[in-house]
């Protein structure tokens, strides 16, 4: 027997981007006090709007299931005295398990006789736990802000105004704070605020469009594309693409209305981007252009209540963006009275971080490492990138950038190009700061993809210079998706770059603002980058412990790094990869650190020694020539050529020898053997 579990959490409006991972986290936590108070379940469904968080599952049992408990407890030595009397180990046992003493039987062990209990925990009523259950789901739900309200000692994202919890259509008694659940929830604030009863989620979901609320997520967001592609088709435009924008505008309501105003003309003559940031960003509105990608003077604007009158609902919009626009049209007018160069100056009295120094300082820091970037790279470029480089943050002193921050680089760009720059140059301070996230867009040009790793490394190495160390999920300088963002644009415009050699130089810039030893420093921000790198490959869904084999061998150039990893990946997905990996495991294993001493030949003692002695000496010059020329997949199948004559060696000498002459020896040539793949991976981490 079975009946649906049903959780509704009513709140005042929590922020569109808590409600996500606020929804993750709810079925994991639910699913979890299920389990481990052995009920069983079935399908779990999520909903929310801003204003309710909601799960519900079916099939929940009704009993418990029964356990079987086997326990081992304190040796019988310790558990009974000379006279076979139970100690007070014995009964501590018995009585953390909750049964007699004369329950307790001994039992067999490769360590002795131990105490030993088996015993059947029989299921109890599922309802009786639910309330415990459904309680540690409401607190334990974790925000990444959360408040407190009243004088209560509870915290959540917003505000509780009501709980509904039901188990077969009877309620769970649940108390959070002052709020006691029930089987009353909320229609729309606006449009339908009475309470209306629920006694399960089909009917929730038919009530709750009944008072203007659409739980289902995916529902309001289907129904927002087609009021947004029907709204579009009327101007003769199409709307701007924006999943971002969507996915957030379908947590900000409960019913949708698309509502189109318009963009006064004059206002058109601003950038495009600039338009569509201001709007995007504060007023979440969609913009619309035509066949051609034009941006067009309209703009729409989802709505949570259907208006009586929309068009005093739009003219209320219009009249915002109009304010807003205008602000942006003053800033952009003044803004060109002063030169970007001539804003390097104020720059020089502001606080980067106050044990960096100033924003100046940072950008001679990653100016003068760019550069060098440019000579090692493309040294045709060099100009380019100092002039990039040294213009990148200046558009952070104007008006526009100040009111807008989120059109830091747009600005930069555009007033660069007005200034008449070369266009290399105007792109290059947009794009320094791409990507902006994992799997973002990467700077087009060497001249922005210089000046971007160049800005991200003094940033990374700045921040562990003066102990700015990212610890657990606090990471308040964004230093993981610096490194991500160097990963990111060396392996996607394959530089042959060291990490190593490129942290050291930046690393020295920081000379005069470094808390500590350089080399602790270089160390510790190099290994950061690897074990990003680690994550990086690993999300890309190549073999884990093949990632952490190569990356273990050698992090150096993370080109030549990725190429070893796939090399190593196609051979693992080979038939004939697990006794080439029990092999070299085998040879890593016994030699342990190895032995840094020439093979003796006339010590060998047996065929097989002379034979993987042949075939190491028939590889090592091809082996070179294609290790220097990058391709791993061959040095690999060269490598695992010398499979069998390894095998034969281990079935036909005993390494470890009574000799130490000939142990040594032997341990030397298995050492040569491993010197051939230990640049290409450790090949004790791979799981045959």
């Amino acid at each position: 027997m079975s009946a649906e579990l049903f959780l509704e959490i009513g709140t005042e409006e929590i922020p569109a981007g808590l409600i996500p991972g606020a929804l993750e986290d709810m079925q994991r936590l639910l699913c979890k006090g299920l389990e481990q108070a052995r009920i069983t379940y079935g399908p779990v469904q999520t909903f929310a709007t801003p204003r309710r968080l909601c799960i519900a599952v079916a099939d929940v049992a009704r009993q418990q299931q029964r356990q079987e408990l086997e326990v081992t407890g304190p040796p019988a030595r310790i558990a009974f005295d000379a006279e076979g009397k139970p100690t007070k180990a014995a009964e501590g046992f018995a009585r953390t398990n909750g049964v007699d003493v004369s329950e307790l039987k001994t039992i067999e062990t490769p360590k002795g006789e131990y105490l030993f209990l088996s015993k059947v925990i029989e299921g109890g009523v599922s309802a009786v736990q639910l309330p415990g259950i459904l309680d540690s789901v409401i607190s334990n739900i974790p925000f990444r802000k959360s408040m407190r309200w009243k004088d209560l000692d509870v915290r959540f994202a917003r505000p509780i105004h009501w709980i509904v919890a039901l188990y077969a259509g009877e309620v769970v008694p649940v108390v959070f704070g002052d709020i006691q659940s029930g089987n009353l929830s909320r229609g729309h604030r606006f449009m339908a605020p009475d309470e209306f009863a629920v006694t399960g989620l089909a009917d929730y979901l038919s009530s709750a469009e009944a008072h203007h609320v659409i739980p289902q997520i995916d529902k309001r967001r289907q129904l927002i594309e087609e009021q947004l592609a029907e709204l579009a088709a009327k101007i003769g435009g199409q709307i701007n693409p924006d999943p971002e924008l969507l996915e957030e505008v379908s947590y900000l309501v409960e019913t949708p209305q698309a509502l189109a105003g318009h963009i006064e003309g004059r206002f058109l003559a601003l950038p495009p981007e600039l338009l569509i940031t201001s709007m995007r960003e504060h007023q979440r509105y969609f913009t619309l252009v035509d066949e051609q990608g034009k941006l067009l003077p309209h703009f729409i604007t989802i709505a949570n209540t259907l208006a009586t009158d929309p068009a005093v609902v739009v003219a209320g919009n219009e009249r915002v963006l109009r304010a807003r626009l205008s602000d942006a049209m003053f800033f952009w007018q003044e803004d060109q009275k002063s030169s970007l160069e001539s804003r390097l100056e104020p720059l020089k009295k502001v606080v980067y971080q106050a044990k960096l120094g100033t924003s100046f300082e940072k950008i001679e820091r990653f100016r003068t490492l760019a550069v060098e970037l440019a000579a090692q790279l493309n040294p045709e470029i060099e100009g380019l990138v100092e002039r990039a480089a040294l213009l990148a943050k200046c558009d952070l002193e104007t008006g526009m950038v100040y009111e807008f921050p989120e059109l830091q680089g747009v600005m930069g760009r555009e007033y660069a190009l007005i200034e008449k720059e070369d266009p290399r140059v105007a792109t290059a301070i947009f794009e320094h700061y791409l990507p902006t996230q994992a799997g973002g867009d990467l700077p087009s040009d060497d001249v922005g993809a210089f000046v971007s790793l160049a800005d991200k490394m003094d940033t990374l190495c700045g921040c562990f210079s003066v102990g700015l160390i990212p610890t657990g999920t606090a990471d308040p300088y964004a230093l993981r998706r610096a490194a991500i963002g160097i990963l990111s644009i060396i392996l996607g415009r394959n530089y042959p770059l060291s990490i190593p050699a490129l942290v050291t130089r930046s690393v020295a810039l920081l000379e005069q603002k470094a808390e500590r030893p350089l080399n602790e420093i270089t160390a510790e921000v190099v290994e950061f980058i690897r074990l990003r790198m680690v994550n990086m490959l690993g999300s890309q869904g190549l073999p884990g412990d093949v990632v952490d084999a190569v990356l273990s061998a050698r992090f150096e150039e993370p080109v030549d790094a990725l190429a070893r990893v796939e090399a190593l990946a196609d051979l693992k997905g080979r038939e004939d990869f697990e006794p080439l990996a029990v092999a070299f495991k085998r040879v890593v294993n016994i030699i342990k650190g190895g032995v840094e001493q020439k093979v003796d030949t006339p010590l060998f003692e047996a065929d097989c020694e002379t034979d993987l002695q042949m075939q190491l000496t028939q590889v090592l010059g091809g082996l070179e020539l294609q290790l220097e020329a990058g391709d791993y997949a061959a040095a690999l199948a060269t490598i695992a050529g010398l499979r069998p004559a390894v095998d034969n060696f281990f079935e036909g000498v005993m390494v470890m020898a009574d000799d130490e002459k000939v142990r040594t020896n032997r341990l030397a040539l298995l050492t040569a053997v491993s010197r051939l793949f230990t640049d290409i991976a450790d090949f004790s981490k791979i799981s045959a």
